[in-house]
């Protein structure tokens, strides 16, 4: 082995940096201003999809919808948690990465804060004439006085030997520094609003009530300090639901307005009072907060068995299909009909129309003239009682379909019922009416204990941040010699030196003035 290679071996070979180095490069990382700036696009970035495609737990009927239309799209948005953005795991992630990052930034800037506040101005330079902004008169202005007339324009000021120190715009780290504060308070009230706050939704037609109890809602979605006694204990009925639409113009069947009417009970003991309930108009009983989301028809049928008893009678809310015209599908399952449980495919048709072709269509979203056509009949064992949840728009999972018997298919569908007409299945199967029309609406009901905080945090926001814009730091220094004062002046916000230029003319002219007025 050579000499040099001898040499070579004796020479240590670098160390890395180590566990507590590659902890403590993560963390200078993590709390750098780039990284929260990242972190806060990628929030509201995050926040889109919730805007863009419908949440389960606010239009659970469109995503109802999106899955019958494109089945497999559905799927794919439903694996990537798009229909939960604002509680997916990806989203929950990005929270508390930026929450993290905006406490490592905002307390050492809060310390470097109060040690600046509490360091006086510098002492003025030598000369100067050499800063971006300079110049000097003759007169006999004393410190005392320079000093002054400075702090009447709301400089800090600190005097020596012939010379003033004076600093101004401090408000602008004090507006930076409480717009981090603020956006570090908006997300403790959104997790504080996520924790003991709750939202739900339910379906409640005309006639019907709801009382705000954990197993009146469709879908519930509390926060993980919310019990069951947590919820506010009011109640209302649906009297009525009122929709108007546009009936003339390029614009006929919009809608123009909807209400809802409610008898509301604000407690058990608490007397009815009545209320009308719009949309973006909630109704809020002690920060209890309900939505009006959509509405919809909910047709009343009664279904009488082979044996000739009322085995179903009640309104059945229905899947909008077209939007514009209102046209609904409806799915009634009757697992008491006897001898052999009963089932319908309906489509209802607000206003029926027949077609150049003898279809049926609807041709107006309003009520003019309802029928319901009925796609199928069928009987058979529909596997409601087999404990394997079902949904309220399908008649039965496509396994159990096959085993069905038609009893109303293809060419042996009759004419759309009109209300107070009926089909006899035949068979001596049974009988469907058509008895009346009512109309649903769904309802978001939320209590978030943190949208009042956040509301505060989002104003101390904007306003920070335009104080952090708009102003500027600045310094000014005096000096008094012989009889002559110079003044220099310079902006420590890059880009405000013509802005400065402007006001450090008028604090030379100030200073002028107070020269003169004390001469006199």
């Amino acid at each position: 082995m050579s000499v040099d290679e001898l040499e070579k071996e004796r020479v240590p070979r670098p160390a890395g940096i180590g566990l507590v180095g590659w902890l403590r490069w993560g963390w200078r990382t993590l709390t750098s201003m780039k990284t929260a700036l990242i972190l806060l696009f990628l929030f509201a970035l995050a926040s889109v999809p919730g805007s863009l495609l419908p949440q389960r737990g606010v239009e659970p009927g469109k995503v109802a919808t999106l899955y019958q239309e494109s089945p497999t799209l559905a799927e794919w948005y439903d694996r990537f948690q798009l229909f939960d953005v604002f509680t997916s795991v990806w989203f929950a992630a990005i929270y508390l990465l930026l929450f993290t990052s905006l406490i490592g930034c905002v307390l050492p800037r809060t310390a470097t804060y109060v040690r600046e506040l509490r360091r006086k101005p510098p002492a003025a330079p030598r000369n100067l004439a050499r800063l971006p902004q300079s110049a000097s008169f003759p007169g006999e202005l004393t410190v005392d006085q320079a000093a002054r007339r400075l702090r009447k324009l709301r400089f800090r000021v600190e005097t020596g030997d012939g010379w003033v120190s004076a600093e101004k715009g401090y408000l602008r780290e004090t507006g930076n520094l409480l717009f981090h504060i603020s956006l570090l308070g908006l997300l403790i009230a959104v997790g504080f609003g996520s924790l003991y706050g709750y939202r739900g939704n339910v379906l409640v037609a005309e006639g019907d009530g709801f009382a705000n109890t954990v197993a009146a809602y469709d879908r519930f979605i509390p926060g993980q300090q919310v019990s069951a006694e947590s919820l506010e204990p009011f109640s209302f009925e649906l009297t009525d639901f009122m929709a108007t639409y546009q009936v003339e113009g390029d614009k006929r069947g919009q809608e123009v307005d909807y209400s809802a009417f409610l008898k509301v009970n604000d407690s058990p003991t608490a007397p009815v009072r009545d209320y009308e309930l719009k949309v973006n108009e909630p109704l809020e009983v002690n920060g209890t907060q309900t939505y009006l989301l959509g509405h919809g028809y909910a047709p009343v049928f009664k279904v009488t068995d082979g044996k000739g008893q009322v085995a179903f009678e009640g309104p059945v809310p229905c899947l909008i299909e077209d939007k514009p015209t209102l046209t609904s599908g409806c799915v009634v399952k009757v697992p008491d009909a006897r001898p052999s449980q009963l089932g319908f495919l309906l489509r209802f048709l607000p206003t029926s129309a027949r077609l150049t072709d003898g279809s049926f269509a609807s041709a107006f979203p309003g009520a003019l003239q309802p029928e319901v056509q009925v796609l199928g009949a069928f009987s058979g064992d529909f596997g409601v009682r087999s404990g394997k949840p079902q949904s309220v728009y399908e008649l039965a999972p496509p396994e159990v379909m096959k085993k069905l018997t038609p009893l109303v298919m293809g060419t042996a569908v009759p004419e759309p019922l009109a209300v107070g007409e009926s089909l006899d299945l035949p068979g001596d199967a049974g009988k469907l009416e058509f008895v009346a029309v009512k109309e649903w609406m769904t309802l978001q009901v939320a209590y978030d204990p943190g949208r009042v905080p956040a509301l505060v945090a989002a104003a101390l926001a904007t306003v920070s941040i335009a104080l952090s814009l708009m102003i500027r730091r600045r310094r000014v220094w005096v000096r008094v010699k012989d009889g002559t004062v110079e003044v220099g002046g310079l902006t420590r916000t890059e880009g405000s030196a013509a802005g400065f230029a402007e006001e450090f003319e008028d604090i030379v002219k100030a200073l002028q003035a107070a020269g003169d007025k004390d001469d006199r």
